[in-house]
């Protein structure tokens, strides 16, 4: 990993979609800080659009398509995108979601790692989740080491769901999508993006963003994603200086300052 005080103008130029996750990329401490959400009104201001692209429910993503300076919003980890369209809200799906009868499916899963994995417990938006099942080893107390995390992972896997390690929650659904099928399919059959590899900026913290760092050539993790290098195979090429919120808005300032270069 590069520091990003290493990006280059033709880079930052050619950068016309800036996706970030949310979690522990923009929030410090579970706080999206002033200067993170500053640094996505600039971006809007300066043209360029703003995807988060988080686990987080579409409850969440209900309300930042909304409220939040973002052009649209990937949430739980590829099911959908929520976006306005003018003032009406439009809900993209991923073709691949599974039918309604998945939330029998996720409960035995929810029941088997509450049963195995001692602390764990199912996350606080829960309610307001649609396609998937979030299970919270770090978001709250007690916070568990990220080895339960994997063995969380691994009861999903072993009940034949697909599942995730964000920095606080487990993620597992049923259904052939994730973070980088989704946005890459909303940026160029709802966009019309015809380079979203080319175009576009990922940021990211922990090992559910990998197949954003593998797939996309211009990728940044904020500062806390050295903790979890070693579990990782595919690495951001930039690293900020700072953590959370604070190193994307340090690398959202650079951006702007080397585009205008």
């Amino acid at each position: 990993m590069l520091p990003i005080t290493n990006l280059t103008r033709d880079e930052a130029r050619r950068v016309r979609t800036v996706l970030t996750d949310i979690d522990d990329t923009l929030t410090n401490d579970g706080k999206l800080p002033a200067e993170a959400y500053s640094a996505l009104w600039r971006l809007r201001e300066a043209g360029i659009r703003v995807i988060p692209v988080t686990g987080r429910s579409c409850g969440w993503c209900d309300l930042i398509a909304r409220e939040w300076p973002a052009d649209a919003v990937v949430g739980e980890n590829g099911a959908v995108v929520y976006y306005l369209d003018g003032t009406h809200l439009r809900v993209f799906t991923h073709p691949s979601v599974a039918d309604p009868a998945v939330h029998e499916r996720l409960a035995a899963v929810r029941d088997a790692c509450l049963r195995e994995v001692a602390g764990c417990r199912v996350a606080k938006d829960q309610f307001s989740r649609v396609y998937d099942l979030a299970i919270d080893f770090a978001e709250e107390e007690p916070r568990l080491p990220l080895s339960d995390a994997e063995r969380i992972r691994a009861v999903c896997e072993r009940m034949g769901a697909r599942a995730k390690v964000s920095s606080i929650h487990v993620n597992a659904w049923f259904g052939e999508y994730d973070k980088l099928s989704m946005a890459e399919l909303f940026l160029s059959s709802v966009l019309g993006e015809t380079d979203p590899r080319g175009t576009s900026i990922f940021f990211g913290d922990s090992p559910n963003d990998e197949p954003m760092f593998a797939h996309f050539p211009l990728t940044c993790g904020v500062a806390n994603v050295k903790r979890l290098a070693s579990h990782m195979e595919h690495l951001p090429r930039y690293v900020t200086e700072k953590e959370g919120g604070f190193g994307f808005a340090e690398a959202i300032g650079l951006l702007l300052r080397r585009r205008a270069e």
